[in-house]
């Protein structure tokens, strides 16, 4: 028999990790411990998903994105593991209070994160902005408590019954795959479309606090002091309060932040299925934006200039059917039925609520004079890319790509050399396609790239830039709500499978247009001072954006 004070024999557990005293029979203590692992890898991913898919809409570039916040939370569970091991002693109490802060954190973060971009700015800077490192830092505290997590509930698990470490290990991490398997399409498929990004990482932060309060307060109670049991009992009915507070208030938030973001003119906000539209302006005199997904998609300060640029020299020549890529707003369309000459105008648009919104909203139908009532303008709601691999045998004599700027992850494949094979084939051995790439001045080699890609897709190019802030020009396509800097200028690119084409006023035009050839020299000039030589293709394989 040991003696109490003697030193216990090699390989036998510590005195702290002997059977716990539950109040259920030890089978169902091990279902309800593996049904808590369960909650809380469906929690944990879900607050993974959330950062990921936050910051991808306010900073763009979601590849970048998901990889730091996936890399930095993968380092900090590494992190939160060794942590735990020094919290076995007391493991019940210590599971518990860290689902409690995990809670706390997970469930306020996209708030917190939101409100300091609406109220701070734009993300847009250098690494070094707060905002960013702030979605570094969540992503570290929230993966040091995910980390924390497994150690601990081995512990808890062995103590109900000691079973070797692989059979042990095998059950946790299978209950941990097939939560995180459930939160994963959880996420998309119901807590996004119903509840949104705010309420529906709250409700789970909410599920997190519940379920690791119930298992350390209901199974594993007599392992707490009272005083530990109280302390435990009140920090999580203060973490569900606050969520629940919050919950109750997100719709005054998201009205505040929106304005914080878009100014106090915000007529109309909606969340499609693809991304957010605002409408700012419009009445009063005041001119119209429209934003997509914080970026200014729209500017009635300049856009007659912007669609007038892009559309005009790809009108100078045949132009009897015109394919638009994008433009669902119906601006581009507007400039191509200013020609007389024009029979089809086929737009492809993958959001059909712009599409409506343009056909109804008084404002943006008046802008786009009202070109869905013509009966030359046949819409299709897809996928550019998809769409043009389907595109039927019937050639088009002018291509407007009118899309998100390249540097944009969901627009990268739009900017490929692959899509460009695409279009080409869509277009007659004169045709003409016409696409923006972007700023020069301030993303030379972005700009070039997109040259590059199309002249690797066997088109001849004719690259331009115009505008400049001598020119007056308000905004430009593209720029982050709030942002303090409007690009210098607009890049475009003209291209044709035959003969390099020339920029031209746009033929028969029917009304004057400050773009003559001259000026239109100018903008090929001006282009082709920046020339950046050598630039590899972008692929689908190999994105250079």
């Amino acid at each position: 028999m040991i003696e109490p004070h003697a030193p216990a024999p090699p390989g036998a557990p510590p005195s702290w990790a002997g059977p716990a005293r539950l109040p259920v029979r030890p089978g169902t203590g091990r279902f309800l411990v593996l049904a808590c692992v369960f909650v809380c890898a469906a929690c944990g991913l879900v607050y993974e998903l959330e950062l990921v898919a936050l910051a991808s809409y306010l900073i763009g570039d979601s590849v970048t994105q998901a990889s730091v916040v996936l890399s930095v939370m993968v380092f900090a569970m590494g992190i939160g593991s060794l942590v735990a091991k020094r919290l076995r002693r007391h493991a019940a109490a210590a599971f518990g209070a860290l689902e409690a802060l995990l809670a706390l954190v997970g469930g306020c973060s996209a708030m917190a994160l939101y409100a300091v971009f609406a109220w701070t700015g734009d993300w847009g800077g250098l690494w070094a902005s707060g905002p960013r490192w702030l979605l570094v830092a969540f992503s570290l505290a929230i993966g040091l408590l995910i980390g924390a997590e497994v150690p601990l509930l081995m512990e808890l698990i062995q103590r109900i019954r000691r079973q070797d470490a692989g059979g042990a290990v095998a059950d946790l991490f299978a209950a941990d795959y097939v939560g995180a398997l459930v939160g994963g399409l959880a996420f998309p498929f119901l807590l996004l479309p119903l509840l949104g990004q705010l309420t529906g990482v709250m409700l789970t932060g909410g599920v997190n606090a519940v379920a690791g309060g119930a298992l350390v307060l209901g199974l594993f109670r007599r392992d707490l002091t009272r005083r530990a049991r109280w302390l435990l009992l009140a920090a999580n009915l203060a973490v569900l309060g606050v969520l629940a507070t919050a919950a109750v208030l997100v719709d005054d938030f998201e009205r505040a932040a929106r304005e914080a973001v878009y100014g106090q003119d915000v007529r109309v906000a909606l969340k499609t299925g693809i991304q957010e539209v605002v409408l700012t302006g419009g009445t009063g005199g005041r001119p119209l934006d429209l934003y997509l997904d914080g970026r200014l998609r729209v500017s009635g300060r300049d856009e007659h200039r912007y669609h007038g640029a892009l559309v005009t020299p790809a009108m100078d020549g045949p132009h009897a059917r015109v394919l638009v890529l994008g433009g669902g707003d119906g601006l581009a369309a507007r400039e191509v039925l200013r020609y007389p000459d024009v029979r089809r105008v086929d737009i492809v648009e993958i959001d059909p609520a712009v599409v409506d919104l343009a056909r109804r909203d008084p404002a943006l139908s008046r802008l786009n004079g009202h070109v869905y009532g013509d009966a030359r303008v046949r819409v299709t709601t897809a996928d550019a890319f998809r769409r043009l691999r389907t595109a039927p045998p019937v050639p088009y004599d002018v291509v407007i790509a009118d899309l998100p700027d390249p540097g944009i992850t969901a627009s990268t494949k739009l900017y490929s050399e692959e899509f460009y094979g695409l279009v080409r084939r869509v277009l007659a051995p004169e045709g003409r396609l016409v696409v923006h790439a972007g700023p020069v001045s301030s993303r030379p080699r972005v700009f070039w790239t997109v040259e590059s890609t199309m002249r690797a897709a066997g088109l001849h190019t004719t690259p331009y830039r115009v505008g400049g802030r001598d020119s007056g020009f308000a905004a430009g396509p593209d720029r982050t709500a709030g942002a303090s800097r409007a690009p210098r200028d607009w890049g475009f690119v003209l291209a044709s499978p035959g003969a390099r084409p020339a920029l031209g006023p746009g033929g028969r035009g029917p009304r004057p247009t400050t773009l003559t050839r001259e000026s239109l020299g100018a903008a090929r000039r001006a282009a082709e001072a920046t020339r950046i030589v050598g630039l590899p293709a972008s692929t689908l394989v190999h994105p250079r954006y």
